[in-house]
């Protein structure tokens, strides 16, 4: 996972670790935030996130979950919270070797992008028992992403936009929180662009490598609701070379409401029967 990943990270793919890219010109201690400000945000071991979207369920972005081992325990609200069962979407597939020691060879990467907006990155985690001291986030309902503006809040790389991030990390830093506008909407993923000043917005950034699975939130009559999770990004360049969060990189992200009905029925099936009469 580490080699798929910081690979990915690097050219085209994920935030499976990030604290938040942010802008040059703006002190870093605006972007810094409390655990408090978002308590149902899950740490993935390592790195990567999840949210807390009911008492006794996580969603997440399939890639953050371990590839040798199984997932046995995700923190919440600085509190280990041990781990049930893990769904993953049946259409979620792992990135082959072949592609990423083509793009390692060649320092071209296409056909690892179009690999993964093929994907269905997406997974649930079902804890043991469920969360009482965490109230769990609401989904987005609507399907109209395009031009809103986002929340994003994550704790992996971070560094800012004119020079990108250190894609052999670290990973996991500091809780931070940007903002940004979704510039598309279709189908599995929704995007954004890391715009530069003066387009930028005040505490514009981006997420970064170790940020994957964390949350993308949306105001809805005053509340933050989770529309999306931190997914790959799209570098230009040589792949090899490239540093992940500069300026101009489009980042995108699962989009939850293309996957509202296969949640809903992970849920409810493994929900406890009641007993019959």
């Amino acid at each position: 996972m580490r080699r798929t990943w910081w690979f990915t990270g690097l050219l085209a793919v994920s935030c499976v670790a990030s604290a938040v890219v942010i802008r040059h010109d703006v002190e870093d201690a605006r972007y810094r935030i409390p655990a408090s400000e978002f308590p149902a945000l899950a740490d993935m071991p390592g790195e990567g996130h999840g949210v807390l979207i009911a008492p006794q369920w996580v969603v997440t972005a399939a890639h953050t979950l371990p590839m040798h081992s199984e997932l046995e325990q995700i923190v919440i609200n600085e509190q280990s919270r041990l781990v049930e069962r893990v769904v993953t979407h049946p259409g979620y597939r792992t990135l082959p070797q072949p592609l990423i020691d083509q793009a390692m060879a060649s320092g071209e990467a296409m056909l690892i992008v179009v690999f993964l907006a093929a994907s269905d990155d997406i997974a649930l985690v079902k804890l043991a028992q469920p969360v009482s001291d965490v109230v769990p986030v609401e989904r987005y309902a609507g399907s109209d992403e395009a031009g809103r503006m986002l929340k994003l809040i994550g704790k992996g790389a971070t560094a800012t936009g004119d020079t990108g991030h250190n894609p052999h990390g670290p990973n996991r830093t500091e809780l931070r929180r940007a903002f940004n506008t979704v510039s598309s909407a279709y189908d599995r993923w929704f995007c954004y662009v890391f715009d530069a000043p003066p387009e930028a917005l005040p505490l514009e950034g981006t997420l970064g490598n170790g940020d994957s699975g964390g949350p993308l939130l949306i105001e809805v009559d005053g509340r933050w609701v989770v529309a999306g999770l931190g997914a790959w990004k799209i570098v230009s360049g040589d792949v090899r070379t490239a540093r992940p969060g500069r300026y101009g990189q489009t980042a995108c992200n699962v989009r939850l409401s293309h996957y509202a009905d296969w949640i809903d029925s992970v849920i409810a099936e493994q929900a406890p029967q009641a007993p019959r009469p």
